[in-house]
């Protein structure tokens, strides 16, 4: 089939040669509907039931979408009359910024005092430039000892502050919102520098994180595919030394990712981060089928074919393999739909696409131009050709040694697959050269934290909220938390019902504790409500029927497995104290850190199916059931050895690396393929024993291999570079999975055939 066929492209080069670019073409003009996702949701489901618990929360209270201005005086101090005076600045232009519907500070914070019978409820803050010392020091009395406000808005020793805007972004929104709201923060940022040089100002919150995705990915785009079609040209011209071989190899490497991200536009599909690496990956796959093409060209060449006769050669050996590990490869890279991760779900598709469009594109484009244009290839072997004969004949002569080493070092690296643990830091998916990674630990280490948890605790009656029993069981909840290592803040509202207490006596320290009537602390609360000022009400704590009351957590930059750990220890509290109100911690933190734990039960179905189809497909298409299971353990081993490095050298497995088995199932067994299907020509066209068959798979495809193996370690390496480290992680336990690859097909596999296969 594969000699029919290069007769007949031989005979249509140049027709073939224009459709299939009007194909690219065509394909490509579906780039114009690519669209940017800029939402942390993106990386969940609809079912999720984390996302589903987290917006049943948002619908019920405030949205918790948020920027955060983290303000740190030269001086230490908070409380003098320059700093206060920008924080008052800051505050009420805070309010400009779009969609922002609350603004929260230590100036405007809504401070309660008894005058006779009255309530006084008024800005902490007022006329700044008047004043004195005593004024300022009874601001930081308050500030400092009120723990709403406390490792929230101010630190405990007074020396940062911040200042939160509460975001409600449009729900059927463009994707241009976050950008907007971002910019015009920074704008704010820099106006409060100006106007204080003394003043640090650091941006964090949900909405900055949401925009720091888009600009990561663009980012990554501008270096990282530049830079990898360096490498390419570069790794190209220096294995072929063919200007035409690497011209082709460009044109298809093109071709094939136009039409990948094209037919991604076409089928609706938005980038995030993780699908933004897509042409990277698409460019590094799309080299190895055209290298095979290439190799055995001018290989047949250098032994005295004509250029028309030796492509036709390398058709015919190369068609089935190059038509088989692009199945693999697709079939590996659409295992990736089972991730509960819809980013990786597209980052599989747009992939996909990109391997079948670069197997049609190097089997088409390819040949009909180097038909087309100049080749020159000095006759006889080259030194590389001798290099590689010599290494087969090693690897025949020490064949009992290298079968039980080799597989003794399989064995150890796998055994370190257990130390690995699954965990996620979201922060930590930021390098620090990105500023939202370094602002976001700034304000963790001296105000507040990011990663939070909240709880929506409720009573099956309207008003239940004012039950002292109730409010008796979240204060203690409130308290059971604040013991706990690695929290920040408590947010409740029973501080809130604490000071209206005390304030409706006189203010008398003795009275700070929560009501002790029903009336009275619905009395009080009415009260409270009727004084705040538009804009800074109750909404974001308690529900529409005051029935049920949000609890916040913000802790410290914890990892997954000890947020859950918590979360769960918080469960049996609850369970065990207050079995009425148990409901589940819900927050992106908690999202995040369920993620990579449902992703990996996902895939694992996922590998599991591909693997079969992957097997049952090798077995057919090399007519051996022997051969086809014979394939597997170089086909799994190389995986299995990545993630035990991995254990051994990092420990922690999270999001990104939990969908590199099924990512790498099908690109490790393109060496596998070509190596077994040059063997088995070896034995059944030339009648060779299992030695000789070795040395002529060596001999035909080793180079290949070679060559192959080294452009698509560098591509991925290349990936390490991105300042996501979803993407860096990723291409990094994937560029090691591939030299393992090429190490058991080089030094395991030909030992096991030479037993198995006498």
């Amino acid at each position: 089939m594969g000699k029919s066929y290069g007769e007949w492209l031989v005979r249509w080069r140049y027709p073939v040669l224009i459709f299939f670019i009007l194909v690219a073409i065509l394909a490509a003009s579906g780039a114009r509907f690519l669209t940017f996702k800029t939402d942390y949701r993106v990386f969940f489901s609809e079912d999720n039931p984390q996302l589903q618990a987290f917006e049943e929360l948002q619908n019920t209270y405030t949205k918790t979408d948020n920027v955060l201005f983290v303000l740190a005086p030269g001086d230490g101090d908070v409380f003098t009359r320059e700093t206060l005076a920008s924080v008052v600045r800051l505050t009420e232009a805070a309010w400009q910024i779009p969609y922002s519907i609350r603004v929260d500070s230590i100036s405007n914070y809504q401070h309660t005092d008894a005058e006779d019978d009255d309530l006084i409820v008024d800005d902490l803050v007022t006329d700044v430039d008047q004043l004195d010392e005593a004024g300022l020091q009874r601001i930081r009395e308050i500030a400092l000892n009120e723990p709403l406000i406390v490792n929230r808005l101010v630190s405990g020793r007074g020396h940062v502050t911040g200042v939160n805007v509460t975001i409600q972004l449009p729900d059927d929104g463009t994707g241009k919102e976050v950008p907007e709201i971002t910019a015009f923060a920074r704008q704010l940022s820099e106006e409060v520098r100006a106007s204080n040089p003394d003043l640090d100002v650091y941006l964090t919150g949900m909405v900055v994180m949401n925009n720091s995705f888009p600009e990561v990915m663009l980012r990554d785009q501008r270096t990282l595919v530049p830079m990898m079609f360096a490498v390419v040209l570069v790794t190209l011209i220096l294995m072929l030394r063919s200007v035409s071989a690497t011209l082709g190899t460009f044109l298809v490497i093109v071709c094939s990712i136009v039409t990948g991200m094209g037919l991604a536009g076409w089928m609706g599909i938005a980038l995030t981060p993780p699908s933004s690496a897509s042409p990277t990956i698409i460019l590094t796959l799309a080299v190895a089928d055209c290298v095979h093409v290439l190799i055995s060209f001018l290989h047949a060449m250098r032994r005295g074919l004509d250029k028309t006769s030796a492509m036709v050669d390398s058709l015919r050996i190369n068609l089935q393999p190059i038509f088989l590990t692009s199945l693999t490869t697709v079939i590996g890279f659409m295992s990736m739909n089972f991730s509960d991760a819809p980013p990786f779900r597209d980052l599989g598709n747009i992939v996909a696409m990109g391997v079948a469009a670069a197997f049609v594109f190097s089997v088409t484009i390819l040949p009909a131009l180097m038909l087309i244009l100049p080749v020159h290839v000095k006759p006889g072997p080259t030194r590389r050709t001798r290099l590689m004969d010599k290494f087969a004949d090693f690897v025949v002569q020490r064949r009992g040694v290298l079968f039980w080493v080799t597989g003794a070092i399989i064995v150890i690296l796998v055994s370190f697959i257990p130390r690995n643990e699954l965990n996620d830091e979201f922060i930590k998916y930021f390098d620090k050269t990105i500023d939202f990674r370094n602002a976001t630990e700034f304000a963790t280490e001296n105000l507040t934290g990011i990663y939070t948890i909240d709880y929506s605790l409720g009573t099956e009656e309207s008003g239940g909220i004012s039950d002292p029993g109730f409010l008796a069981n979240v204060e203690d909840f409130a308290n059971w938390y604040r013991e706990q290592s690695d929290v920040l803040h408590v947010n409740t509202l029973t501080d809130t019902m604490k000071r209206l207490n005390k304030n409706m006596h006189a203010d008398e320290p003795g009275w700070y504790r929560l009501p002790d009537q029903r009336d009275l602390s619905a009395q009080y609360l009415l009260l409270y409500e009727m004084s705040l000022p538009y804009g800074l009400d109750l909404n974001n704590q308690i529900d529409i029927s005051k029935s049920a009351t949000r609890l916040s957590v913000a802790l410290e930059n914890v990892s997954s497995n000890e947020l859950l750990a918590m979360e769960d220890a918080a469960q049996e509290w609850l369970s065990v104290h207050a079995p009425e109100m148990q409901t589940n911690g819900a927050s992106p933190s908690i999202m995040f850190a369920h993620i990579g734990q449902r992703n990996i039960r996902s895939m694992l179905t996922g590998i599991t199916i591909a693997l079969v189809l992957i097997s049952l497909i090798l077995i057919v298409a090399l007519r051996s059931l022997k051969i086809g299971l014979v394939s597997l353990i170089p086909n799994l081993a190389p995986a299995a050895m990545g993630f035990g490095l991995w254990g051994l050298l990092v420990g922690e497995v999270g999001l990104a690396l939990s969908v590199v088995a099924g990512m790498t199932l099908g690109i490790v067994v393109d060496d596998s393929v070509h190596f077994l299907s040059k063997y088995l020509r070896a034995r059944r066209e030339q009648q060779l024993g299992s030695e000789d068959a070795v040395r002529y798979a060596f001999s035909t495809v080793g180079m290949a291999l070679t060559v192959t193996t080294l452009v698509l370690i560098a591509g991925f390496m290349v990936l390490t570079q991105s300042p996501f480290k979803l993407n860096s992680d990723m291409g990094l336990l994937t560029a090691i999975t591939i030299a393992f690859a090429l190490a058991a097909d080089f030094l395991f596999l030909p030992p096991l055939l030479m037993k198995v296969d006498k």
